[in-house]
C-alpha cells in the first residue's frame, strides 16, 4: 500500500485478450491412454491419462471469491466434463479452491493436510500417494507456498503440487509455489515428467510477490531442474491479481526460453480451452 500511495506499483489494465478456443468436446469425451491436458484458466485443468479423469484446481465460477471477476470465461461448465475420477486441490487460497467448483465436479476429492475443514476430500502430506482408479496414482508434493482462507488459520493447512503417473506417463501440477530448490528433488523422484504445469504470473512487485509465486525466468529454471520434457504455461491471463499486465508473462517466458536456446518443441503456452496430447509431440 504504502508503494502504491508513492507511485513505485506498476499500472496496468484489468483485463487483457488472452489467445482462447472452443475445447475438443469429442476427444475429451474419449479416454486417454497417453497423458492428455486441457487447460481450463488459472490454474485450472483437466488431466487424462490411462483411461482416468482428474480435476486439478477446477473453478468454473465468474469470480474469485464473488470479488476479482475472470478475464476469459471458463470453456467448459461442470455438466460437459467427461467423467471425473478425482478431483485434487493444490491448496485453499480462493483463486485454487473454489468451493462450488469441487462440488460441482461431484468427485472424490484429494488434498493436503488440514485440507478437510474447507471441502471434504482425503488429505494427504508431502510425498503421500493415493490411487486413482487401477492404472494412476497421484503424489502430494512440497512447494515454497502458504495458505490461508480466513483471518486466523494462516499456514494451518498444508499447500503443495501433484504428481500424476499412470503407465504411459507423468504429468506435474506445482500448484502456487516460488522458486525453490526442491523441484530438483521431485525431479531426481520423478524422472522424464512428461508435462510439467507450471504458473509464470502474479509476480509483481517481485520484492514481495517472489517469495510465493515464480516470474517467467524462474519457472524455467524450474523446467531445467525438473528435467522434464515439456513445459506448460500457467496461472497467467484468468485473474487479475497483481500487478503486471495479464497479457505480460508468456512474452517474457519466450523471451527467456530463446535465451537459453531450449528446444521450441517442449514449451506449450495454451490457448484456454486448449487440449495437448504430450506424448504425440514429445518423443
Amino acid at each position: 500500500m504504502l508503494d502504491r500511495f508513492a507511485g513505485r506499483r506498476r499500472r496496468s489494465p484489468a483485463t487483457a485478450r488472452v489467445p482462447a478456443v472452443a475445447p475438443d468436446r469429442a476427444l475429451i469425451a474419449t479416454p486417454a491412454s497417453a497423458p492428455r491436458i486441457t487447460w481450463l484458466g488459472h490454474a485450472s485443468f483437466l488431466v487424462q491419462l490411462d483411461g482416468a479423469s482428474v480435476l486439478i484446481d477446477p473453478i468454473f465460477s465468474d469470480r474469485i471469491a464473488g470479488l476479482i471477476r475472470r478475464n476469459v470465461p471458463p470453456p467448459l461448465s461442470p455438466g460437459e466434463l467427461p467423467r471425473i475420477d478425482a478431483t485434487l486441490v493444490t491448496h485453499n487460497h480462493y483463486d485454487h479452491l473454489d468451493t462450488p467448483s469441487v462440488r460441482a465436479a461431484g468427485a472424490r476429492t484429494l488434498s493436503g493436510l488440514g485440507m478437510s475443514r474447507f471441502v471434504p476430500c482425503e488429505e494427504l502430506d508431502w510425498w503421500q500417494s493415493a490411487a486413482i482408479g487401477d492404472r494412476v496414482r497421484a503424489t502430494f508434493v512440497p512447494s515454497q507456498h502458504w495458505s490461508r482462507r480466513g483471518l486466523g488459520d494462516t499456514n494451518q493447512a498444508l499447500w503443495g503440487g501433484f504428481v500424476l503417473e499412470g503407465p504411459s506417463g507423468r504429468v506435474y501440477h506445482s500448484g502456487d509455489t516460488a522458486y525453490f530448490d526442491g523441484f530438483r528433488e521431485i525431479g531426481r523422484r520423478f524422472p522424464r515428467i512428461d508435462a510439467a504445469l507450471l504458473p509464470i504470473g502474479a509476480y509483481d512487485p517481485p520484492w514481495f510477490m517472489e517469495k510465493q509465486h515464480m516470474n517467467p525466468e524462474h519457472a524455467v529454471q524450474a523446467f531445467v531442474d525438473l528435467g522434464a520434457r515439456g513445459f506448460v504455461a500457467m496461472h497467467w491471463g484468468t485473474f487479475k491479481l497483481t500487478d503486471e499486465p495479464l497479457d505480460e508473462p508468456p512474452q517474457r517466458l519466450r523471451a527467456e526460453w530463446r535465451r537459453r536456446a531450449l528446444p521450441e518443441e517442449a514449451l506449450r503456452v495454451p490457448a484456454i480451452g486448449e487440449t495437448i496430447a504430450f506424448r504425440d509431440r514429445i518423443e
